[in-house]
């Protein structure tokens, strides 16, 4: 290593001040998310304000510029943690995928098996987590998504196709066509999205049944369906 590539290595590693400003700086951003998490489950994106995220957390709203530049910007960042701790819970129930060198029968268990668990790990994760289906969701003070931008509601929506693509490429390599998959994906996510919310807000009780009983129900009759679609071991 000459000189200059020495230097270059030297400042690259920061320095004992800098980690403990960049601890505080993280500290302090976690602190002004709390304290925006509890906000907008209270009063929704639009009934909050910067000014009342800074009193939450002990801030002036000044304070919060340095940090996020609109309460979309936090609303944003809460849903960015949200939903990569979504991913980190689907992507290792997804598994691999089938190996074209694998024999048909086991390639279509294999795909079924992946369906299964990455479904079950999108449906458990937000039966766990009500606040992050609130969060993402919108379902807090209306079902309405008011006051969302455009561009936030498209990275939502980007995270979550992300999250539900392992059940999509598993269809798929049931033997579902694109549009075919697309379709029961969507029936699946609503199936899903449904049943939590009649579960976390308590109206499934008037039906005297589970949510988790009924998503099984539904995820094995899905892959019945998928199954039919798969070509036979003989071919």
């Amino acid at each position: 290593m000459n000189p200059g590539q020495e230097d270059e290595a030297a400042q690259a590693v920061p320095t004992p001040r800098e980690r403990r400003q960049r601890a505080v700086s993280e500290a302090r951003r976690d602190l002004i998310l709390d304290a925006a998490r509890s906000a907008f489950l209270e009063s929704g994106l639009e009934g909050v304000s910067m000014r009342e995220i800074a009193r939450r957390a002990g801030y002036t709203a000044g304070a919060l510029y340095t940090y996020f530049a609109s309460k979309e910007e936090v609303y944003a960042a809460l849903l960015d943690e949200s939903l990569e701790r979504l991913l980190r819970r689907v992507a290792p129930a997804a598994g691999a995928a089938p190996a074209g060198r694998m024999p048909a029968a086991a390639r279509r268990e294999a795909a079924e098996a992946a369906l299964r668990s990455s479904a079950r790990a999108f449906f458990e994760f937000y039966a766990e987590n009500p606040r992050d289906l609130d969060l993402g969701f919108y379902l807090f003070h209306g079902m309405r998504p008011r006051g969302l931008t455009p561009g936030l509601n498209e990275r939502l929506n980007a995270r979550l196709r992300d999250a539900l693509a392992p059940a999509r490429a598993a269809m798929e390599a049931l033997g579902l066509d694109e549009e075919e998959a697309q379709t029961e994906l969507t029936a699946l996510f609503a199936h899903i999205v449904g049943l939590l919310v009649l579960s976390h807000t308590g109206r499934i009780r008037m039906f005297r049944r589970e949510s988790a009983a009924l998503f099984e129900r539904y995820l094995e009759a899905l892959v019945v369906r998928c199954r039919a679609r798969h070509p036979r071991d003989a071919r």
